[in-house]
């Protein structure tokens, strides 16, 4: 049902009990006024017109937004992070993890710098996400020291160290960084020559390069620190890498070979060293046996002469029999009987024999002559009578 249907009283919402003409928009207006000003303490008129916001009004509006701005300076800084405080444009303060307050803008502003990102930046080429890094020949390609040319690419980490150099000391930090890597990889491999930065002098160059460049990043207080840098590639250039590939493996097979050397230099050492070793221990074994046997020979002889000067006759005669023993037991023995009158003649190979049953001389010697037992306590003579010298009496 229309508010406003005939018969039905008076239901107009503006209050217009006045059924001639629309409401009073002025009317309305002043009514909204009025009930604002009393909500903030202001009063009505006489004549029904607002006074507007009174002085009470005012001041807590002014309350509010100054509490409203005073809570806009509070900021909280993560465990990475750390702020830094502005004060009307200029340092002030660096902050650490928390909770913390700055006197709000215009007067002061606060800059978060993670200090705890690791950051990167690349030396001759460009990676880029899904693809294979380009190459940028102007800053790969480098002069050794012996006047050649290598195709180098360095990768390099770093921090944030002092987030106010950071931000205040240098206008591009990141920019200057690449710049100061080439400039001290350039130095590095100056100093270097070719073959030595192809090969065993990777890991060296990149030790070299980050002590120089960490010295110029402190030089020029950047506030960067760096935390590796990898040589990623190391080549000659594209025209002479064939060239360099056969020197590679010329290299490869000098190595091989050296070791293939050692190898049998490590081999045959020990047996030559153990071979004359054995022949020394030999050559003492058989020092000491010919001493003992010397030793031996000499008691025996000394026995049998106490023996001789005892009795003479007695001991010639046996050291006779006992030389004739010895002869006979190595020696073919050959009898032969001829009758008278017989006309057959016999045939002897005395060669044959002689090389069937060869005589011994080292057993003919008088060494192997035995000791006989003393029949006196002590001898009478110390004087000494060659062996040879024997006496066949008794015979």
């Amino acid at each position: 049902m229309a508010w406003n249907e005939p018969g039905k009283g008076d239901k107009d919402p503006w209050g217009n009990r006045d059924d001639k003409g629309p409401p009073d928009i002025d009317e309305v207006v002043r009514k909204m006024q009025r009930k604002l000003g009393g909500i903030f303490g202001g009063g009505s008129s006489d004549n029904g017109d607002a006074s507007g916001a009174g002085p009470i009004g005012f001041g807590l509006v002014l309350v509010v937004a100054f509490v409203v701005w005073i809570l806009s300076g509070i900021y909280i800084v993560d465990p990475a992070e750390r702020g830094v405080v502005l004060r009307f444009g200029a340092f002030q303060d660096v902050t650490q993890p928390g909770p913390h307050w700055h006197i709000p803008y215009p007067v002061e502003a606060v800059e978060v710098v993670n200090v705890e990102q690791s950051r990167n930046t690349e030396i001759g080429y460009r990676s880029t996400t899904g693809r294979a890094g380009s190459t940028i020949h102007s800053e790969s390609l480098m002069l050794t020291k012996d006047e050649n040319i290598v195709d180098l690419k360095v990768a390099v980490q770093y921090k944030v160290k002092d987030a106010a150099d950071y931000l205040f000391n240098v206008r591009n930090p990141d920019l200057m960084l690449r710049q100061m890597t080439e400039s001290a990889v350039r130095e590095t491999v100056g100093r270097s020559e070719m073959d030595f930065v192809l090969t065993e002098g990777r890991s060296e160059i990149a030790r070299s390069t980050e002590v120089l460049l960490q010295s110029m990043l402190d030089a020029h207080k950047t506030g960067l620190v760096i935390t590796s840098v990898n040589m990623q590639d190391v080549q000659p250039p594209e025209q002479v890498q064939a060239a360099f590939a056969d020197v590679v493996k010329a290299r490869e097979d000098e190595v091989r070979q050296k070791n293939e050397a050692e190898a049998y230099a490590n081999d045959i050492v020990p047996r030559a060293r153990g071979a004359a070793f054995r022949l020394v221990q030999e050559a003492e074994a058989y020092k000491k046996q010919v001493i003992a046997q010397a030793e031996g020979e000499t008691s025996r002889f000394l026995q049998v002469m106490n023996e001789y000067e005892k009795a003479p006759a007695i001991t010639s005669e046996r050291l006779y029999l006992e030389s004739m023993e010895s002869v006979y037991t190595q020696s073919q023995k050959v009898m032969v009987d001829v009758t008278k009158g017989s006309n057959n003649m016999l045939y002897l190979p005395l060669d044959k024999m002689r090389n069937m049953s060869p005589i011994k001389q080292d057993q003919l010697n008088l060494g192997n002559m035995q000791s006989y037992p003393s029949t006196s306590s002590s001898s009478s003579s110390s004087s000494q009578i060659p062996l040879d010298a024997r006496s066949r009496g008794g015979r």
